[in-house]
């Protein structure tokens, strides 16, 4: 990967609807060669994917809270009834498996807290092995860069 590559990562970070043309342009090539770079880079996996970020209170999920989890056991089977019980539940909307104590960090975005305790009695208790739930309730979102330092 060179800097144009870093160039043409940069630009779609910032804004992943560009036109080979426009994107071309920004990052001083033709669109012939820009768009080969960039197929390159999704064959490489390096470009991942394409998405639209959505304001989540547009969308009735504006209350985000991170919650830690705790496990009662560390063994293959719980872990893998967990994680598989986990990725059923859509309010979820990133999970992270750590290293320590806690075992697992969860960014849940959903209505409000009312829809957030529904969460935690019903759901998240309930998964396999699950023997603490720790929460905290976001205030304001500080920073949100959205994209890698390229």
């Amino acid at each position: 990967m060179d800097s144009i590559d870093r160039r043409i990562l940069r630009e779609l970070q910032d804004n992943g609807r560009l036109t080979n043309a426009d994107l071309a342009h920004r990052v001083g090539l033709s669109a012939s060669p820009c768009l080969r770079r960039v197929r390159q880079l999704e064959d490489d996996r390096i470009i991942a994917g394409y998405r639209a970020v959505i304001a989540p209170a547009a969308v009735g999920r504006g209350f985000e809270v991170f919650a830690t989890i705790e496990l009662q056991a560390k063994d293959r089977d719980t872990i893998t009834a967990f994680e598989e019980g986990l990725d059923g539940i859509p309010d979820v909307v990133e999970a992270y498996r750590l290293f320590g104590v806690p075992d697992y960090l969860l960014r849940v975005a959903v209505a409000d807290i009312s829809a957030y305790e529904v969460l935690c009695i019903e759901r998240l208790t309930s998964l396999p092995g699950v023997t603490k739930i720790n929460s905290q309730i976001t205030m304001k979102r500080l920073k949100d860069r959205g994209g890698l330092p390229l």
